[in-house]
Parts: C-alpha cells; structure tokens; sequence
C-alpha cells in the first residue's frame, strides 16, 4: 500500500465517523432551537449510533462483494444528502429519522479497514490498523470541535449543512482520484443473504471474535456514555460553558492520533492482549479521575481534560488489539468479521448513550462514571479469566508432560532392572577348577 493511498483511505475514515460524533457537541443548542428538552436532544446521537449499527449489519459485509471504490463513493453521497436533510430538519422526529438515516450509511471507515487489512502483510497489518483509527479519532475530535464552534455563532442547523456538503466534495474526489487497486471484488461472490448471516455464524464459531466483540461492547457503551452526558456536564451549573468549550475540550484528546500508531506496533510486535488489558485498565482509571472532575472550576475542569483524553486513547488502543485479532480468524471474510465485530461494539455504544441519560438523570455526573467503571470491569473480568485460562493450559500441558516423562523413565528403570536381573540370573555358573 503506498503512502498516497493510505492518506486518502485515512481522510475517508475521518469523514466518515466524525459524521457520527459532531451532534455530541451541539445537542443543547438543538434543544434550543427545536424547543425541547436537552436530554430528548441528545437523542440525535444516540439515534445517529443506532443507524451505524444497522448500516454494519446491512451494508459493510458488501464489501466482500462489491467492488470498494463504488461502495464507498454511494455511501458518501447518500450520507451527504441526508446531513442536509437533517440540516433543513423543521422538528425533533425529523431529525431523528435523518439521524437514523445518516448513521445507516456513514459506515465507510468500516468497509476501508478490511479492505486496508487484505492489501497489507500481516507483520504490518496493526501499524496500518493504526494510522487509520488515528484519522478516524482526529475525524471524531475535529468534528466536535467544528460543530461546537460552529454552531455557537450559526446555529444548529449550520455544523449539518457544513458536513453535507464536504461528504459530498469527499464523494467525488474518491470517484476520481481512488485508485484501481482499492476496487477489491472476491472471485466467488456470495447471495446477499448469505452475506447478512453469515457474521451471525462466526459469531456462534469464532470465540475470539465474540471476546473482542464484548471488550469492544463494554468500554465503548461506557465511552459513548460520557460523551452524551459531557456536554450536559459542562453547559449545566456546575460550569456553565457554551457549546465551543465542549469542541474545544473534545480537541484536547488529538494526543489519541498519535498514540494509536504506537499501539499499532506494540500489537504487531507483542500480540493483542498486552494492548488490551492496558485499555482495560486505563478505562477503569479515567471513571475515577472524569468523577473528580464534575466539581467545577478550573481545577476540575483539568482534571475532566485528563479523564477524557485517558478513555479516548484506552478505548482507541483497545480498538487496534481487537480488530488485529478478528482480521486474522479469517482472510476469506474480513468484512463479515468486521460486521460482527463492529455490530456488537456499536449496539454497546447506543446502550451505553442510552444508559448514561438515564444515569445522568439518575445520579447526575458520577452515575455516569459509575455505568464507566463498572462496564469496563464486566470486560476486565471477561480479559483476566481467558488469561488465566490460557496460562493454565500450557502449565496443564507441562504437567501431564512431566507425569508422562516420569512415568516413561520409570516403565524404562523398572524394564532395565528386570534385564539385568534376568541377565544375571540366567548366567551359567562356571566350573570351580
């Protein structure tokens, strides 16, 4: 894969999740503009994740059958139309129909990541895995920080009409400059509802696809959680903060573009699991340092920079290990791989929005934290019993080894004794002279 080709796919990957989380900034200006509440505003991300959802199940495994560059071009362009129909949206179900509408089909990241896999060697495959969720984070982060900005000075409706337009410039510059070789088509192309079933088989045969699947469930439910609570955090009393703060705050989590790479390498060079169980703790930890940080005050407000920056890259880094795994089950299905993968995590996130509005509601900011800390336990206990359990295999295989040895030596000590004695017995005594 040459350079050029890998800045192009990781623009795409940024386009394409940020089309995802730029709502999280503006959802109390989307109140205020719609005449509701903030917490049915907010709606317009969790309905915007529920639609991603959807479009993995129903549309990445496509690209283990349609040529990449014109699956990813008519995803853009629908995905462009419907930002500005949500942009000219009159009322909230309008919005959340759109929003539903433009999470089904801004789901390129995910056809580019297994196309990414196949055309790299394996020795290179988390590196590659890496630049891109790099792209896709500075995507995330931008966009939150754009529409935050934007919004305060024009409007909700503006960081809409603004992403519309620029997905559909990215559109067509994917139709001219993409190049031949990311046109992927198997030889054997399956039936479409082969497709669309056959993640759920893997799903049942494959348990390390269903173990990084609940990693990814886990921490990203608790990611999306704090995510659609912050700006409620910060546009409340206790800070009392416009939408631009909280694009400004989600920029600080840039560092995450560079942090990928690296986790990209440490799993090309030590495995997955060493990647994961320091996601896994770095997830638990930002739950205590984000509570510390709901006091208000500058004092607060640093420590909520350090929370959040924290869980970004714990949760990108989880990412990498995750997907290197499942991309390595199967080079025949990568993208059906991927649909069950991502399917799992998203449905996670959307719960996890859910979930936090509810706990927000609740308990306020450290209920959210809560719901944090004790999603990535449930996965931090999954991670540490299939630890435990594979360094008991090989300890296991020793010992039956050992007992088998000894055994051995003994069959041999006791076949040598009876030899010798048979040996020694059965010498003829010779004459006395």
């Amino acid at each position: 894969m040459t350079r050029r080709l890998l800045l192009l796919l990781t623009v795409t990957c940024a386009v394409g999740v940020g089309t995802i989380y730029f709502p999280q900034a503006i959802t109390p200006l989307i109140a205020a503009g719609l005449d509701t509440s903030e917490s049915s505003a907010a709606l317009a991300v969790t309905f915007t994740q529920i639609g991603y959802s959807i479009g993995i199940f129903l549309i990445v495994p496509l690209g283990d059958r349609i040529p990449n560059r014109r699956l990813l071009t008519t995803l853009l362009g629908l995905t462009g139309v419907e930002l500005l129909a949500a942009g000219c949206a009159p009322t909230l179900p309008v919005l959340l129909a759109a929003s539903v509408a433009v999470g089904t089909t801004t789901v390129a990241a995910q056809v580019v990541s297994p196309m990414a896999a196949g055309l790299v060697p394996a020795d290179r495959r988390g590196a590659v895995m890496g630049t891109l969720l790099s792209g896709a984070t500075g995507g995330m982060l931008l966009a939150r920080t754009f529409s935050g900005t934007l919004g305060e000075y024009l409007g909700w409706r503006a960081p809409y009409l603004a992403a519309g337009v620029l997905t559909l410039v990215l559109a067509a510059v994917l139709t001219r400059a993409l190049p031949d070789v990311t046109a992927v088509a198997p030889a054997v192309r399956p039936p479409y509802g082969s497709l669309l079933v056959e993640p759920l088989r893997l799903l049942r045969d494959e348990p390390e696809l269903r173990r990084s699947g609940f990693y990814q469930a886990m921490v990203f439910g608790g990611f999306c959680a704090v995510w659609t609570c912050l700006p409620l955090l910060l546009t409340g009393p206790e800070y009392g903060f416009g939408a631009q703060t909280v694009g400004l705050i989600a920029l600080v989590g840039a560092a995450t573009m560079v942090c990928t790479p690296f986790a990209g390498r440490v799993v090309d060079r030590r495995g997955a699991d060493p990647v994961n169980l320091a996601g896994l703790l770095g997830a638990l930890a930002s739950a205590a340092v984000l509570a510390a940080g709901g006091g208000g005050g500058a004092a607060g407000l640093a420590v909520l920079v350090a929370g959040t920056l924290l869980l970004d890259v714990s949760m990108q880094s989880g990412m990498i290990a995750n997907k290197t795994r499942v991309y390595e089950l199967r080079a025949d299905a990568r993208s059906r791989l991927n649909t069950a993968y991502m399917t799992f995590g998203y449905l996670g996130g959307s719960i996890g929005s859910w979930l936090g509005l509810r706990a927000h509601a609740l308990a306020g900011w450290p209920g959210v934290c809560t719901l944090l800390a004790v999603l990535t336990t449930l996965a931090l206990t999954r991670h540490l019993v299939e630890a435990r359990r594979r360094d008991g295999g090989p300890r296991r295989a020793e010992q039956r080894a050992g007992q088998q040895d000894g055994q051995h030596d003994g069959q041999q000590d006791e076949q040598g004794a009876g030899q010798h004695d048979g040996q020694r017995t059965g010498r003829k005594r010779e004459p006395t002279p």
